[in-house]
Formats: C-alpha cells, structure tokens, sequence
C-alpha cells in the first residue's frame, strides 16, 4: 500500500496497515522534523487514538491539559475534560514540529517505510481500467514510479492527488481559515485550553463583524504558547480579514501575559481548514482519500487531529477488510462502502455543524450565542460536549441524551456521489 503524506492522518493509516501484516509505503514531501500550522492541541478524541498507537503521553514533550477556560463578553468560565466513555479525562499539547515526527517513528516501528523528501506529483493510473496504480514522485531531483494495489491520500487540505483527479472541495461545506503565533511569555497557564469568543473581524468592504470562531492560548510547554484565531463559513463570497480577527485577540490579553512582538518566536501563519467532509467521493478506484484530504475536520471547533487519526484508523480496517476478500469484486465492494463508513461516523454531527454554523453567521444570534448562551452555567457542560463532540450515547445523563438526540435527527450527508464520478 502507499499512503502520501505523514501527518496524523497517513501515519496512523500507515501504523495500523503494518499492523494488519500489509507491505506499507508512507511518503512525505518534506523532511522530519517540519512544521505545520495548527493549534497543537488534542482533546480526549486525539488522545484516544493516541494511546490505540501504543504512544506514551506520559513521557517528555506533552504538556497535560484538564479542561477549556472559555472567556467571553463579561464572562469566564472553566469548564473540565468530562468523563465520557470511551475517551479519557484529559487532553494533551504538542507542537507539530514534533509531534508529527513522532507518528511516523511510530508507523515505521510497526513496519511502514517511510520515504522523506519525497513530493507526490501525480497519481498513476492505469490505462485499461482508469483505476489508480500508484503515484509518480519527485525525490532527490529524480522522478520515480510507485506502484500499489490501493493509495491512500493523505495529502492534506490542497490534496494535489484529489485535484488530479477533480475531485474538488464542495463550497456549500465549511470551509476555516486559522492564523497562528508562537510566544515564550511569563503566561502562567499550564494546564487548560483557552479559549476567546466574541472576536471581530473585518470584510473586503471593511466592515467589521463578528464571525463564527474563535481565538485561543494553548500551553505547549517551556513558557511557550500557541495563540491563534479562526473562523468557519459557507459560500462566503467576501474574506475575513484575518489578521484582524488576530489582532483582536492579541488586544483582549491582558498586557502582563506579554503576548507582544518582543516575545513572538514566530511569524504569523495562516492555513485552510476544510471541514464537514467537504470532498466527495472520498473513495474512487483505487485511491482513498482521509485527514483533510477528505475534509474531515470539525466544522464546530475546527479540531482535525483526532479525526485525521479516526479516519486512519478507519481507511486501514476498511483496506484490511477488502484484501481479505477472495475476489476483485467483492474486494472493491468493501472499498466501495468506504464513503458511507465515514458519513455513519461523522455525517450527522458535521450536519449540525453546518446548520450552526449557517445560523451563527448572522450577527445578531452570533452576538445571542456568545453574549447570552454561552454565559449560562447550566448549558457550558453541553456546549464543550458538542463543539467537542464528546457525548456518550449510552449515558442516562440528560445533556448526553439532548445532545445524543440532535445528531441522530440531522441527515447524515448530501445525496450520494458516484463513486467513479470526476
């Protein structure tokens, strides 16, 4: 198997595929350790993948995180990891320069190869049939042909294997845009996530708004901190501006904190956050696509870590089980229901996302939600529940069961695509 991209999402493919005694090919474009823009924190959904990869999160470069401390207009409140089953009680921090580093160490312990340096050009197909058969790659300035009865595209939000193929992101699904910067600054904060709602944010036509998001201070250890912003839309025809959004929340931190350019370890980076499965088919003969190749990040929190390691996990049984078929078709048929395995998982839960989303972009309930809402005591455990979507459906608790009940009502996706379309 190939899997192109080591990222959570293509090393966990690539771990549980040499787990299941599969022949494992990982290729990334860059070299370990590299950098990603991302928040670096992991809710108990990433952690419990974490642990499924056999990874010890008690050793050095994690820091431990008890909870959310969400600050809002006149509010804040603290809200902890809630004790839900299956996952665990904490979260986690780490920085992506390592952490990703770490997952592929951990893939090629199970008995991946892992090329590095390695830039996917180009999907290899097949001429009889137009299934794909590999990928073509540029390594070392010299081009190379690998060959593969499926690939799996782990190739992040731009996915240069769906776009070869068209497969392009929907605009009717969230789409994020998050900013981020590094500090080492006197901040005592050790041990929750923070959070800002509230934040403002201005269009090409310069009007300021509120936008569905959020800013956020994340612990990564050292006196060190991630803080960055973000937003979600649909079909937004004019951008944020979201160095604006960034600024906003750099002027809301207290002054003591000293998140200033004196302190700043870093530039200001921006990446694309597709979420809500927002590329469809995410199965076409040959290829799978997962992580945010897929779209497979929350809509409602823009985490995308924990899902890039589910969806892994998910591809690899989803691979294991079609090659322990006897025949080509009955291999393919498995393959085949690889879309509607990711929409049972997530379809219906991405749907509320969505419709959330769609309701909060306009500002006077944007401004009820965070102003209001969110202030409430009674209604903070659900909230972190479902922008964490962490509910227990099988808990007699009432916010599990309101929560349990609103994500099985939603559809689960749009109308099937074909699984050969283009």
């Amino acid at each position: 198997m190939i899997v192109v991209g080591a990222g959570p999402a293509g090393c966990t493919t690539a771990f549980h595929l040499a787990q299941a005694g599969h022949d494992v090919l990982l290729l990334e474009k860059a070299v370990f350790p590299r950098d990603k823009i991302c928040g670096d924190g992991l809710t108990p959904r990433a952690v419990k993948e974490l642990l499924a990869l056999g990874v010890d999160v008690d050793g050095d470069g994690w820091v431990r995180t008890r909870g959310l401390r969400v600050h809002g207009p006149g509010y804040m409140f603290e809200q902890p990891w809630l004790s839900v089953a299956p996952f665990p009680d904490f979260g986690l921090v780490r920085t992506r320069h390592d952490f990703d580093h770490l997952l592929a160490r951990t893939a090629t312990a199970a008995g991946a190869r892992l090329l590095q340096g390695t830039k996917v050009t180009s999907p290899l197909m097949e001429a009889r049939t137009g299934r794909v058969a590999g990928v073509v790659a540029q390594r070392g300035g010299v081009t190379h042909t690998y060959r593969a009865p499926l690939v799996v595209a782990a190739d992040g939000a731009s996915s240069r294997l769906a776009v070869a193929l068209g497969l392009q992101q929907r605009k009717d699904r969230p789409m994020g845009v998050a900013v981020r910067r590094y500090y080492q600054a006197p901040h005592r904060n050790e041990d929750h996530l923070e959070l800002w709602v509230g934040l403002q944010a201005r269009d090409q036509r310069g009007r300021t708004y509120q936008p569905y998001g959020y800013g956020w201070v994340f612990p990564v250890g050292d006196g060190s901190f991630n803080v960055g912003a973000g937003t979600f839309h649909i079909n937004r025809t004019s951008k944020s501006d979201h160095r604006m959004l960034f600024d906003d929340l750099i002027a809301r931190l207290p002054a003591a904190w000293h998140f200033d350019d004196a302190h700043a370890t870093s530039p200001v980076r921006g990446a694309p956050l597709p979420a809500g499965l927002n590329r469809h088919p995410q199965y076409i003969p040959g290829m799978l696509l997962i992580g945010d190749a897929a779209g497979v990040i929350n809509p409602l929190s823009g985490e995308g870590i924990d899902y890039a390691m589910e969806s892994g996990r998910l591809t690899a049984e989803t691979i294991t089980s079609a090659r322990s078929r006897h025949t080509a078709a009955l291999r393919e048929e498995v393959l085949l229901s690889y879309p509607d395995a990711l929409r049972q998982a997530y379809g219906r839960y991405f749907t509320v996302g969505r419709l959330m989303i769609q309701a909060l972009s306009h500002p006077r309930i944007m401004k009820l939600f965070t102003t209001h809402i969110m202030s409430r005591s009674a209604l903070q455990p659900a909230l972190v529940k479902l922008l964490g979507n962490l509910p227990d459906p099988h808990s007699k608790d009432a916010l599990d069961r309101v929560i349990t009940a609103l994500t099985r009502a939603a559809p689960s996706a749009a109308p099937r695509a074909s699984p050969g379309s283009r």
